[in-house]
């Protein structure tokens, strides 16, 4: 990343994503890929009156847990992040993988860890549902472009970053006006899915139904994830009937699984099936509450014009919907908790269509013109 696109993206992220004021402390987690990028945020937080705090994971970390660590050690949960659960203002954590497809520890080491983190995940959750309130954290999760990822999007690292920007509208002349702008439009479909209850999603492998009775639809604008562009909310636990198709591949921890069918009853999903990854669909199952949803969303961001491996980026193409397995949003509502959140992603620009209270609000991937005005 050059200079500018540096102090931009710094900017944008202190700024805009979590509103950074004076005398708040910003905790961000990270490898070293990204050192350029905090040098460019300690700016930003200096001019902002606040403090910085990081953390940086080096290369060789995880597989020297993996090989040498016991459950004990692997379960260790460090102060700093301890402490920035507990008490910071505000948490970035930035994406910037050495490796994505590095051997995972032991299943015993990942329980220990899952385990320890456990409560620490479930103070994230619950205060990231009070932003704007006393005791609240103001979060944001972004990438830092790097071989690894530009590697698994089939980009050159330079393709790469460009895309990111793009994305993101870092360089644009007014990267926060244009992310109020898409909170801008955003709204209008928000009121309205907020004004019912009901809701289906229609394609030519889908045919899925789920009610929202006393949650909340959220207008996703930038602020918590950097790229943004969706809606989401966490449908009622026990609402969910029928059968999602997923055509995106879904990838969990490095892990890609393809064509991906669930059928679900009462919210219970009572089947599954994948053309690949099969064993990593029955293994994610048998861990507590991801047999129920814990998200459903549309995808807005018709700036992300391609498929890159990243559900940051790849749950936000206009033009798709994803459910999410596991762990609910507790600022819409929900209330089914998981040490899991797995997005999959179904498309719809060839025939989909979402129903609100049973009125057609969606086709091939476009809200109707009424609350999607053409640009």
């Amino acid at each position: 990343m050059t200079k500018e696109q540096l102090t931009a993206y710094a900017d944008l992220l202190v700024n805009y994503c979590v509103e950074l004021q004076a005398g708040e402390r910003l905790y961000v987690s990270t490898t070293t890929l990204a050192a350029p990028l905090i040098g460019a945020l300690q700016e930003a937080v200096l001019k902002a009156g606040g403090h910085l705090e990081y953390d940086l994971a080096v290369e060789g970390g995880g597989a020297a847990i993996r090989d040498y660590a016991s459950p004990e050690q692997a379960g260790y949960v460090g102060v700093l992040f301890r402490e920035a659960m507990e008490n910071f203002e505000a948490y970035i954590n930035i994406r910037a993988p050495f490796n994505l497809r590095q051997e995972p520890p032991a299943e015993e080491l990942r329980n220990a860890r899952r385990e320890a983190v456990k409560p620490y995940y479930e103070m994230y959750f619950a205060r990231t549902a009070r932003r704007g309130e006393p005791g609240g954290l103001k979060r944001n999760s972004c990438v830092y472009p790097c071989p690894a990822l530009a590697e698994e999007a089939g980009m050159s690292l330079e393709e790469y970053t460009d895309f990111v920007m793009q994305a993101t509208k870092a360089t644009s002349t007014d990267p926060k006006g244009a992310w109020l702008a898409v909170r801008e439009r955003q709204q209008t479909v928000v009121d309205k899915l907020n004004s019912c209850t009901t809701f289906r999603y229609v394609n030519d492998r889908s045919d899925i139904t789920f009610t929202t009775n006393g949650r909340t639809w959220i207008n996703s604008d930038g602020q918590t994830n950097m790229p943004s562009g969706e809606v989401y909310t966490s449908p009622e636990e026990d609402s969910v009937n029928g059968k999602i198709h997923f055509d995106y591949p879904a990838i969990n921890s490095g892990k890609v699984v393809r064509g991906v069918t669930l059928t679900v009853k009462d919210g219970y999903i009572e089947s599954w099936t994948a053309e690949e990854g099969q064993d990593v669909l029955d293994e994610t199952f048998k861990i507590e509450g991801t047999r129920r949803f814990g998200e459903a969303a549309i995808g807005t961001n018709y700036t992300i014009d391609r498929f890159s491996k990243n559900i940051l980026f790849d749950e936000k193409i206009g033009g798709t919907v994803h459910m999410a397995i596991g762990q609910s949003y507790a600022q819409c509502g929900g209330k089914n908790q998981s040490s899991v959140h797995w997005d999959m992603i179904a498309d719809m620009k060839k025939g989909g269509q979402i129903y609100a209270d049973g009125e057609l609000i969606y086709v091939d991937g476009l809200f109707i013109p009424e609350l999607w005005p053409a640009a």
